[in-house]
C-alpha cells in the first residue's frame, strides 16, 4: 500500500470518529441509521474544523472528544468482542474491561494524526439498502474531497437507543477482521494477558512518540 493511500485510508477510519464527534441531539429510538450519518456529518465536519487542537492531533483532546462524543455512539463491548474473537468468550471481566480500554487507546492514538488532514471533506449517504423491519444495517458512505472518492461504510444496530457503529469498513477493508487477524495471532502466542500487554505496550511506544 503506497503512503498517498494509506493516508487516505487513515484520514477516512478517522470518519468513524468525525461522524459522531458533534454536539448530538439524541436521535429517536425510531430514525433510520442513514438519516442519523446524513444529519449529523455535516455538524461534525464543522466541529473538528473549528477545533484547531485536534486537528494537530492532540491526543488528550482526542481521548476526551471520544469518550463523551463517540462512545455513546458505538457499541464498543461487541466491537471488540468480534475483533477479539471466540477468544473474548475465556476472558476474565476485568481482562474484557482492559481489552476495551487499551483497545480504544490504540485506535485513538493511531489515528488521531490523520484529523490534521481533515479540511474540506463531505459525506455523500448512499440510499439505504434495508427493509423496514431489519436490525442491523450496512451504511454506505464516500467521504468526497480531494482525489478519488474514498469508500467508507458502517455496520450498525438497532438498540433501544437509537442505531449504534459496530465495525467500519475503508476502502473494502473491516476494521474489525483486521484486528482480529492480528489479536488472533497475539492471543496463539501469548494468551490474553500477552494481547493486553502487547496493546499496552504499543499505546506507551505511540504516546511517547507524540511527545517527542
Amino acid at each position: 500500500m503506497n503512503r498517498r493511500t494509506l493516508g487516505r485510508l487513515l484520514t477516512a477510519a478517522l470518519s468513524l470518529a468525525l461522524l459522531a464527534s458533534a454536539p448530538l441531539v439524541r436521535a429517536a429510538a425510531d430514525e433510520a441509521p442513514d438519516a442519523l450519518v446524513k444529519r449529523i456529518s455535516s455538524e461534525v465536519l464543522d466541529a473538528i474544523k473549528a477545533d484547531k487542537a485536534i486537528q494537530g492531533g492532540e491526543t488528550n483532546r482526542v481521548l476526551a472528544l471520544v469518550d463523551t462524543k463517540v462512545m455513546p455512539n458505538v457499541n464498543f463491548t461487541r466491537m471488540t468482542a468480534s475483533a477479539v474473537g471466540r477468544n473474548w468468550r475465556q476472558a476474565t471481566p476485568e481482562q474484557k474491561n482492559r481489552l476495551q480500554q487499551e483497545f480504544k487507546t490504540l485506535l485513538i492514538r493511531t489515528y488521531s494524526g490523520a484529523l490534521s488532514q481533515v479540511n474540506d471533506q463531505t459525506l455523500n449517504v448512499k440510499p439505504l439498502r434495508a427493509a423496514a423491519g431489519d436490525t442491523e444495517v450496512t451504511v454506505r458512505t464516500e467521504v468526497l474531497g480531494r482525489g478519488d472518492p474514498v469508500q467508507l461504510d458502517y455496520r450498525m444496530e438497532k438498540t433501544p437507543t437509537g442505531w449504534k457503529i459496530y465495525d467500519l469498513n475503508v476502502l473494502g477493508v473491516w476494521l474489525v477482521e483486521t484486528y482480529r487477524t492480528q489479536f488472533a495471532q497475539e492471543v496463539s502466542a501469548k494468551g490474553i494477558d500477552g494481547l493486553i500487554a502487547s496493546m499496552a505496550q504499543r499505546n506507551q511506544t505511540n504516546a511517547a512518540g507524540a511527545k517527542s
